[in-house]
């Protein structure tokens, strides 16, 4: 018997949602939900922590009662560890469930050991459903404390320690040595931030790298053959049409493109909550 997740969205409106994280309720901003909320605000009030954002996409979580370091929850069958960040972010992200289920079936359509790229990476929920379905994966990120948090992740998982190489670099120069190097990928997997900073002060902007970055992607693709791509963004203005176009631009050859919207549904509802834009590329 499958155990209950662990995490739920219970409610949404007012720019803000609330959520059910383990033991833990707490309440984070949500800026595109907009409409007034389903639940009352007693049920609100029970949160033992809100994050208040301040400037420069920081911010502070609120609590009477502090919230753990960092706990485990069990969610998408698999066990992982969250925490608490400045960021507002908890490590978790249940908008990439669909995304997770999508690179699985990938994996397994090509039938054995092959070579994937996760970049900007994060606490690995991609890099594990790919590792777990048989690619060897190079998982990317700028921060080194985040590899870490991914690698207790895989560790948690079970998943073996020589179906992941680890690396704390900058996406885009990564992926510039790795063209030159002539190394090839069949899977890339890839959900840039809006700003970021590399291990050396590396100065991302999706706006303006984005292109240029995916363009380093198809050369690491292989150039016949069965492949993969997934593009996710949850910048504002990133539309999965937006998105798409950027995608179809770029990768020009025989390819079928999909796209979307990532939604989280809401306990015992129908509404579901848009949490950014994909879009995927395969080639048979």
């Amino acid at each position: 018997m499958a155990r209950r997740p662990e995490y739920a969205l219970l409610d949404s409106g007012r720019a803000a949602k609330l959520e059910q994280i383990g033991p833990h309720r707490i309440v984070r901003p949500c800026p595109q939900a907009v409409w007034p909320r389903s639940l009352p605000k007693a049920e609100w009030d029970k949160a033992q922590a809100v994050y208040v954002r301040s400037g420069g996409g920081s911010g502070r979580w609120r609590a009477a009662d502090p919230l753990p370091e960092q706990w485990r929850l069990f969610w998408h069958d698999r066990p992982w560890i969250v925490k608490p960040t400045g960021f507002g972010h908890i490590g978790l992200f249940p908008e990439q469930a669909d995304n997770w289920t999508w690179l699985t079936r990938q994996c397994r359509r090509l039938q054995g050991r092959f070579q994937a790229l996760n970049l900007f990476a994060y606490t690995g929920g991609s890099t594990l459903a790919m590792a777990r379905s048989g690619a060897a994966v190079t998982h990317v990120d700028a921060a080194r404390g985040v590899v870490a948090w991914a690698r207790k992740n895989a560790e948690l998982q079970c998943v073996p320690e020589e179906q992941v190489r680890w690396i704390v670099d900058d996406a885009m120069k990564f992926c510039a040595r790795e063209c030159r190097r002539k190394r090839r990928y069949t899977g890339i997997v890839l959900d840039p931030p809006t700003f970021g900073r590399g291990p050396s002060g590396e100065f991302w902007k999706i706006e303006a790298d984005l292109a240029d970055l995916l363009n380093l992607c198809r050369k690491l693709l292989p150039p016949a053959g069965p492949a993969f791509l997934l593009l996710s963004a949850h910048t504002p203005g990133f539309t999965p049409r937006v998105l798409e176009r950027l995608v179809t631009a770029i990768f020009a050859d025989a390819g079928r493109v999909t796209h979307g919207e990532m939604l989280i549904r809401e306990a015992g509802r129908e509404h579901r909550l848009p949490a950014g834009a994909f879009v995927r590329w395969t080639r048979a």
